[in-house]
């Protein structure tokens, strides 16, 4: 089979190498999966750099978010057959930028009808993440004000639609005018250019400088510190990542004075600590996604020859929307 494979740490047009290597085989508890559709993501460039928190050993595929048919079931799989239609975050060092790839069965989901291949493969990470980040942690409430940033992205796109799933006032920060446009075509209320626009002036001013409820949080460092600026009374910024580069140390001082509250989000703790919200939450957004309430919207759909320069846009900020790779 064909796979993008990792022999050296770097930047992802550099080390990623398409090469030919033997189809995997599923071992007890594990599915191999004939890849249908492949998202990119922010940590398939980590892994490259070998900045993610997890580092597999040289050489390794990437690509963390798959949807495809089951070709093979291991023992004890979880109940699995072939042809099963699935989704889930293949297990390293066979990554989902390949032909084929493994998935452990007790972790895949099965792939919602509603959704074709491209936007099945772009259902599980952000969309999770966003669930629980929420309504688990935030507790989001029909009403409220949500201020998502880097809102044209992965993560902070799923997190506009959650939000207005929810019921609550979405203002989206993106960079540059095409980034914009993509999430007014989301949903959101009001949308950012944090290039022309102090995202601050615009939260103060359209919630009266009452301030947003729950600020949604990828990026970290400068934005983060921002953030604390127009967070209102008994607001929560919750901290998803750092795509900025730079890990912030709050004033904690600062969060008592204007009573609100900093939480955390590791979703992948949840499949150790509680797997059964997983499937929960699996559930809900297979609902909603019938109902046409949550959509991923792909905005580029490329072949497996296209990955190593994909993620290197990504890994650049120089993509718009979900990119997809379709073997």
């Amino acid at each position: 089979m064909q796979a993008w494979r990792v022999h050296e740490l770097g930047e992802p047009k550099d080390v990623l190498t398409l090469e030919e290597i033997q189809t995997p085989r599923a071992a007890a508890r594990e599915l191999v999966v004939k890849v249908s559709a492949v998202a990119a993501n922010f940590p398939d460039a980590l892994l490259c750099r070998g900045q993610y928190q997890v580092r597999p050993p040289l050489p390794f595929s990437p690509g963390v978010e798959l949807c495809g048919v089951v070709t093979e079931v291991g023992d004890d799989a979880g109940g699995w057959q072939v042809g099963d239609r699935v989704i889930g975050n293949p297990e390293l060092p066979t990554g989902g930028f390949a032909e084929y790839a493994v998935l452990l069965g007790a972790k895949a989901l099965p792939a919602p009808e509603t959704l074709d291949d491209a936007e099945a493969a772009g259902l599980l990470i952000g969309y999770q993440t966003g669930w629980f980040g929420l309504h688990r942690r935030a507790n989001l409430q029909p009403g409220e004000t949500l201020l998502v940033h880097a809102a044209a992205g992965g993560v902070g796109s799923a997190a506009v639609q959650l939000g207005k799933a929810a019921g609550a006032r979405v203002i989206g920060v993106a960079g540059g005018a095409d980034k914009a446009d993509y999430v007014r075509a989301l949903g959101a209320d009001v949308v950012v250019d944090r290039r022309t626009e102090d995202f601050v002036e615009v939260v103060n001013e359209v919630t009266g400088r009452r301030g947003t409820d729950v600020i949604y949080d990828p990026v970290g460092g400068s934005t983060y510190d921002r953030s604390t600026k127009c967070v209102a009374f008994e607001g929560r910024i919750l901290v998803i990542g750092f795509a900025g580069g730079t890990i912030q140390a709050p004033p904690l001082n600062h969060a008592l004075i204007k009573n609100y509250s900093i939480v955390g989000l590791h979703w992948g703790l949840y499949a150790v600590q509680n797997p059964a919200l997983i499937a929960q939450c699996h559930a809900e957004l297979t609902a909603l996604a019938a109902e046409g309430t949550v959509k991923p919207l792909v905005s580029e759909r490329l072949g497996l020859d296209a990955v190593a320069d994909g993620v290197q846009r990504l890994a650049d900020g120089r993509t718009v929307g979900r990119l997809v790779f379709l073997p």
